[in-house]
């Protein structure tokens, strides 16, 4: 890395710009357009170029609706070119280990670029070179639409291919391993990390054969880690975004030049109709194609061949109330919801033996209906997967099972608590987002910049040694099947032994697939 803040990479050279104590490139291209005729393939690299490419401000983010509960950042825009990263990178005289994050939002929403994401502060605390980055969304990255080439005529070439989003997520990790000692990263200490539908590829990225090598620590925030669909289900949402575009199979050819606007359209109708009617399912996420999944992630790794890679995994306590503030329809919440996703699991599952529902109640007995659902929900969608996932690969691996709890008293009194995605103003450091941020009106602000010092360090400390060390003296062991040891984080951290027997003992060890 030179004085002038210009990194050669195999594509070219790139010019970045320097603030707040790190160098920072943005904007860098990892693959080409995905537009035209490879609008819906597999990610392919980009083109090469001498000339020295400015990476100063973050490329467009990938077509989405716009959600205010998700800040893409006010010059954002939008455009099917979007597969960019950013790299952040502090002083420093020796190669550093690599953070690679991957955002959530429901396979729909996000990207790399968001100022949540700003990771300066991650970077220069932890001593540690961050990348982020896009991934296709929606139906762009992840409807797939493979069956339609069966009815293409003969001679004709196939024009789709599957889990083009994880694709995406690869080639931008080939892009890493390439790359990064450009940046002052070292290549063989990567952690890939990420939350939600990004904690979701990230576990999912443990069963590919082909994510072996490119990674070698992985973080797991709220990963959905069951929500997974099978080649006959993904036909059936290749039908739905066909009909949401007011198309038929005959006419797939005009998929590669309908309007993109028309695509997030149909995107959200789609993504909004899917969870009604057929409570516990969301419309897009990973496929189980045969070839970069070849089988159900949690098969995998109940068979014990998951990639070797250790793994820090957890979720927070209150997931789902974020989803009943938010009235979202991707979590079945109501005691109705919740009878007819059982009712439906029952018909397309029928080898899979379900818990006595007198056993599964007893776990959130004493509560009211809607305490309870949103208890169920939690914990099929979030907290069990998250717990048959840590049992499983901690019989080869090193895993360290955590629960995050903290939550301020203004979120407390919104009746949200620590809800989905409330760890992430901790671990980036961000701890306010703006003047309309209301999180620490009611206190808690100097118990939050000291959670976020001892997240960011055990993170941090995660990614150099493979040891969440908080710096503090409060060792975190490994999980393992006779104390299933969990770090809960709050005000004060606490180690719990066996922190989720009731619920581990009435939803049993039956993995059940929130899909």
């Amino acid at each position: 890395m030179s004085n002038d803040l210009v990194a050669t990479t195999t594509y070219g050279p790139v010019r970045g710009s320097r603030g707040d104590g790190v160098g920072i490139w943005r904007g860098i291209r990892f693959a080409s357009p995905p537009v035209g005729d490879l609008r819906w393939r597999r990610a392919r690299p980009p083109q090469a170029h001498d000339e020295i490419v400015d990476a100063t401000a973050f490329g467009p983010v990938c077509p989405q609706e716009r959600n205010p509960a998700i800040g893409l950042g006010k010059d954002a825009t939008m455009s099917e070119d979007c597969l960019f990263l950013n790299v952040w990178r502090p002083d420093a005289d020796r190669p550093l280990p690599v953070m690679v994050w991957l955002h959530g939002g429901a396979y729909v929403f996000g990207s790399g670029s968001q100022p949540l994401y700003e990771a300066s502060a991650l970077a220069r605390r932890g001593d540690v070179v961050v990348v982020t980055l896009n991934y296709r969304l929606g139906a762009l990255g992840f409807a797939d639409l493979t069956s339609l080439d069966d009815n293409r005529s003969e001679g004709d070439p196939r024009r789709f291919e599957s889990n083009v989003a994880l694709s995406d997520v690869l080639l931008a990790l080939q892009w890493v391993q390439q790359n990064i000692a450009a940046f002052g990263g070292d290549p063989d200490a990567v952690t890939v990390f990420g939350e939600s539908a990004g904690a979701g590829i990230v576990t999912t990225l443990l069963t590919m054969p082909a994510a072996r090598g490119l990674f070698h620590r992985a973080i797991a925030q709220s990963s959905p880690a069951t929500s997974m669909y099978d080649h006959e289900r993904s036909a059936g949402i290749a039908a739905r975004v066909l009909s949401a575009l007011d198309l038929g199979p005959a006419d797939a050819p005009r998929l590669e030049t309908i309007d993109v606007e028309q695509i997030t359209a149909a995107t959200m109708k789609v993504f909004t109709d899917v969870p009604a009617d057929s409570p516990g399912t969301i419309a897009f996420a990973p496929v189980i194609d045969g070839d970069l999944v070849p089988r159900h992630p949690m098969d995998v790794f109940r068979a014990g061949e998951s990639l070797r890679v250790p793994l820090m995994i957890g979720t927070n306590k209150d997931e789902a109330a974020l989803f009943k503030w938010m009235k979202s329809p991707l979590m079945p919440i109501t005691p109705a919801d919740i009878e007819r996703m059982f009712a439906s699991m029952i018909v397309e599952y029928p080898d899979v033996r379900l818990p006595p529902r007198a056993q599964i109640t007893s776990a959130y007995s004493g509560m009211r209906p809607k305490v309870a659902g949103l208890g169920v929900a939690r914990d099929i969608a979030f907290r069990m997967p998250t717990v048959w996932l840590a049992e499983a690969h901690a019989q080869h691996t090193p895993v360290h099972l955590y629960r995050f709890d903290w939550a301020t008293r203004m979120l407390r009194a919104l009746r949200v608590g620590a809800t989905h995605a409330t760890e992430l103003p901790y671990v980036w450091g961000n701890l306010v987002a703006g003047p309309a941020d209301i999180t620490f009106k009611l206190g808690g602000r100097r118990t939050g910049e000291a959670i976020s010092e001892r997240m960011q360090r055990r993170w941090t400390s995660y990614a150099h040694h493979g040891d969440p060390d908080d710096g503090g003296g409060l060792p975190w062991p490994a999980y393992d099947a006779q104390t299933r040891t969990s770090l809960v984080i709050d005000g004060d951290d606490r180690l719990v032994d066996d922190l989720d027997r009731e619920i581990r003992d009435a939803w049993g060890d039956e993995v059940l697939s929130f899909r």
